[in-house]
């Protein structure tokens, strides 16, 4: 077994440098429905103030062996602070004995000198472009050259926050021994992604001395940073800390329950998560290519798993579409009163084309075909809607369409199911999950509009993924 539990990152890339959930919320005492409210975040408002460092943070109160007080030590000293009230506050709640902090920090520099480099977890930090936790002397250490720098580069200070509070799960669970040598290490990595949760719904209620997060775009660069640091290929036997949708959907746990939720995860509630999803790339690398019989293939598949008494017409000579009740959507355009899709192909396709991404650390977004095809499903989900005079106008019909989005992609993936070529591979909810936090277009109306929270949009989608229509029928009617 290793002896500490590190964040995954592309560190080949990096090193080239050197070279579901429950359905309601306690919010100030009283017990709250987290769905009633379309532009609700987990029962929380949407907000889109600051996310980062308050102005008025106070300076953190330990100090990191071999740190070099910069920026990134501040910011890491800073998280370690933070978390450590937080769980102050709220461990004797969920565990029994008393809280431990952690007792050693160390920070390096990944592109020290093999000499100039010192020892983490018993292991030279020479390229260790890393953050985690050492159980061997309650310690947590992080790079803070090129690992942390990259993060807050790319997503933003509170993703480096997001590590740190990762890594503290760890402690937390060597600490109430909730976990032993024998439990699979992602049943460790995916509870520490639920507990990093809980602390940032702590921060989204402006508790935090230090921090700040808003719970549209900074939750939502929070969220993206978490689906960066996946295990891209399932295959690979370093795996061990779950695809983004599986990692979201940890965080999605402990941001909504609290600590409470993340004690419930282990080997048999990720395996019912699972359930059929693919596990495995089976030697090919998953990619579809979208055309226009592939898109044919795909709506005769979704009149099987969401029939309606109406089934759409399918135009696919471009999504600019005259519509006296919707607007042009691109790529693709549902127009209610002709009760028509309209594709352009070519703007799908390019949408789910696969990006190269080997020269980047750390991608902002999950390319793929995927990201193209679960809007075409998104559209579909739209006539469906309009053939169960559901409103097709609103927040609400958004998240159906996510929702219902997400129905479709778990049958995909059902064995024996006769869909011709469309079948869900390893990693498409992974690029349909980049996409609902990016711009959300899977999750929007007739207008193309949607929630400005891309948690609540992959929550839908997760939703409908892992609770089949009955559960979006629940939540968004």
């Amino acid at each position: 077994m290793p002896r500490f539990r590190a964040v995954a990152v592309a560190v080949t890339a990096i090193c080239a440098l050197l070279l579901v959930t429950g359905c309601t919320r306690s919010v100030d005492g009283r017990a709250v429905s987290i769905y009633d409210n379309p532009f609700q975040v987990a029962g929380l408002p949407t907000t889109s103030g600051p996310s980062g460092p308050r102005e008025d943070a106070p300076p953190p109160a330990l100090s990191a062996r071999n740190g070099d007080g910069g920026e990134i030590d501040t910011l890491a000293l800073s998280a370690v602070t933070d978390v450590e009230a937080y769980w102050s506050e709220h461990y004797d709640a969920e565990f029994e004995g008393d809280f431990e902090p952690v007792q050693k920090l160390i920070s390096w520099s990944a592109r020290d000198s093999r000499k100039d480099s010192v020892e983490f977890c018993t292991e030279s930090t020479y390229r260790m472009v890393n953050a985690a936790y050492c159980r061997l002397d309650n310690s947590i250490g992080w790079d803070r050259e090129l690992l942390l720098p990259t993060m807050a580069d790319t997503f933003g200070q509170m993703a480096v926050v997001m590590v740190i509070a990762h890594e503290y799960g760890h402690a937390i669970q060597n600490n109430a021994d909730i976990v032993g040598d024998d439990d699979p290490v992602i049943v460790k990595e995916q509870q520490a992604d639920c507990f990093a949760g809980a602390y940032m719904r702590w921060v989204a209620e402006g508790r935090s001395d230090y921090f700040t997060v808003n719970t549209s775009d900074g939750l939502n660069s929070v969220l993206a940073a978490t689906v960066a640091i996946r295990d891209s290929d399932p295959d690979d036997p370093e795996s061990v800390h779950g695809s983004a949708f599986e990692r979201v959907t940890a965080v999605q746990v402990g941001f909504t329950d609290g600590a409470k939720g993340c004690k419930g995860i282990d080997m048999e509630e990720i395996e019912q998560r699972r359930g059929d999803l693919p596990q495995s790339f089976d030697g090919a690398s998953g990619e579809f290519e979208i055309t226009q019989q592939s898109l044919v293939e795909l709506g005769k598949a979704l009149a099987v798993i969401l029939p309606t008494e109406n089934e759409p017409t399918y135009s696919y000579e471009g999504a600019e579409v005259e519509c006296r009740d919707g607007v042009s959507t691109e790529p693709v355009t549902y127009c209610p009163a002709s009760n028509t899709i309209a594709t352009n192909v070519e703007g799908l396709a390019e949408r789910g084309t696969a990006a190269d991404d080997s020269d980047v650390p750390l991608p902002v977004k999950v390319t793929g075909d995927y990201n193209g095809y679960v809007v075409f499903i998104s559209r579909y989900t739209l006539s469906v809607q309009k053939n169960r005079d559901q409103d097709l106008v609103g927040a609400k019909t958004g998240l159906r369409a996510a929702c219902l989005s997400g129905v479709a992609t778990g049958e995909l993936a059902q064995p024996g199911r006769s869909q011709g070529d469309i079948t869900l591979a390893a990693g498409d909810l992974d690029e349909a999950v980049s996409g609902l936090l990016t711009d959300g277009l899977a999750a929007s109306d007739v207008e193309g509009k949607t929630v400005p929270s891309g948690f609540s949009r992959v929550d839908a989608f997760r939703a409908g993924v892992l609770g089949g229509e009955d559960t979006c029928s629940a939540r968004y009617e």
